[in-house]
């Protein structure tokens, strides 16, 4: 009996660290396939690597956009819960850093709006790493507002 216990407990214990790797690992940022399409505006995702967004979902599925704007657009209609995406089956937002093209966690940047900066759609959201930088990008490329992850709203998108 405690032999089948012992073995019981190392399954349910590696069973449990391997779905949380699994877990972990679904929420990383990925590079677009060649197919993957904007589901915004419908355009093909991978050739604007200098832009790319996504969200990824706790099902392991992820939705790629072409640029920072139509990620905003797109998370913030999703519904706050529900059996399908929601905002709570969200395991991870990236957007792709403006100096360094390299994904990052959407809210841990923050956002220029309203600078000289075109991205594949036009007006953008420029997504920088740190105030410093901000200010640095603003200095050099104008720029009206500075924004966190939570500060940009439906309002703010229309306007570009």
């Amino acid at each position: 009996m405690r032999s089948f216990m012992k073995r019981f407990i190392f399954l349910l214990t590696a069973t449990t660290l391997l779905l949380s790797s699994v877990c972990l690992l679904a929420a990383e940022p990925v590079k677009p396939g060649p197919k993957d399409r904007c589901p915004v505006c419908g355009m093909f995702v991978a050739p604007y690597a200098a832009w790319t967004a996504q969200i990824a979902f706790n099902d392991g599925s992820r939705v790629f956009f072409d640029g920072p704007k139509d990620m905003f657009k797109f998370f913030l209609k999703l519904p706050l819960e529900g059996k399908n995406h929601s905002r709570k089956t969200i395991a991870g937002i990236y957007v792709t850093e403006y100096y360094s093209t390299k994904p990052a966690a959407a809210d841990s940047l923050l956002y220029v709006v309203g600078s000289d900066v075109l991205g594949p759609m036009g007006k953008e959201l420029v997504p920088v790493a740190g105030k410093e930088t901000a200010r640095t990008f603003v200095r050099d490329h104008g720029g009206r507002t500075i924004l966190t992850f939570d500060q940009v709203t439906e309002k703010i998108l229309t306007g570009l």
